[in-house]
């Protein structure tokens, strides 16, 4: 027996029976769950009214559209902040890098509600209104990070020889910026903008701190329904976000192979 064991052990494929049980428990089995609540109704039978219900429901798509517009500026917010912090410290001795990327990812180490709720008594504290600015500003504060540490890795791995041979053909620093670096690049934004937007429309407790529940995202609406037990519409709200989800992340990676193409070329 204990040969046995030792033999199954031995086989490299076996140890991946740990992770297929995590994904079957974690993963497959919720996902077939939100399938099923969303396309049934409470006595169990099909339909989609659920799915007719948020289509027809003014709150819920003006709220839908709202959260995606937040998300996209939040993006891009994190990007005009994000890349040229990433581009500085790519171009800096390795160690004092790695001293200001910790200080960068240092606050992640903290409970994003703590973080939240320091935000709402920064604001208390600057006598400034809780409302769509301060939601903004604490959507980017928490995913900032996100947005830097993932271009900067890109960047840092850049190889130097192709900057310093645009260079010698005769490109200016801007050629070279727009040309070699930006393109080479193309990996890490993807990765930034997947990792900022997705969390930033799913999330509610951020938008419930920091506008005192005024505004809701579809996270906040989502949750709401969930937790006053309406689970058939809410899992036909999530099935929507996944759809989005999925959607954002096959155009972004069609995106990114075109970027990395076009490179190449270049």
């Amino acid at each position: 027996m204990q040969r046995n064991l030792i033999s199954f052990i031995g086989l490299r494929r076996n140890w991946s029976i740990p992770y297929l049980l995590f994904l079957g428990f974690f993963v497959i089995i919720p996902l077939c769950l939100i399938v099923y609540y969303a396309f049934t109704s409470h006595d169990g039978t099909f339909t989609l009214n659920n799915f007719r219900k948020f289509w027809m429901h003014p709150e819920a798509m003006n709220t839908f559209i709202f959260s995606i517009g937040i998300a996209l500026i939040t993006t891009v917010l994190c990007l005009i902040l994000g890349y040229p912090a990433a581009y500085i410290l790519s171009r800096m001795e390795s160690r004092k890098a790695q001293i200001l990327v910790l200080l960068f990812i240092l606050p992640m180490w903290v409970n994003f509600l703590i973080r939240t709720l320091a935000t709402v008594a920064l604001f208390d504290f600057l006598s400034l209104p809780l409302g769509k600015g301060s939601l903004i500003f604490g959507m980017v504060y928490n995913f900032l990070p996100f947005m830097i540490y993932p271009i900067y890795n890109i960047l840092q791995k850049t190889d130097s020889n192709l900057i310093e041979a645009a260079q010698d053909l005769g490109a200016n620093p801007r050629q070279v910026f727009l040309k070699t670096i930006l393109p080479l690049s193309a990996p890490g934004i993807s990765s930034g903008i997947m990792m900022v937007f997705m969390p930033v429309i799913s999330t509610f407790a951020i938008a419930e701190l920091l506008t005192i529940n005024n505004i809701k995202l579809f996270g906040t609406t989502l949750q709401e329904n969930i937790y006053n037990g309406m689970w058939n519409y809410g899992a036909a709200l999530s099935l929507v976000m996944l759809l989005l989800i999925g959607l954002t992340s096959l155009l972004n990676s069609e995106g990114t192979e075109n970027d990395s193409a076009e490179g190449g070329l270049i």
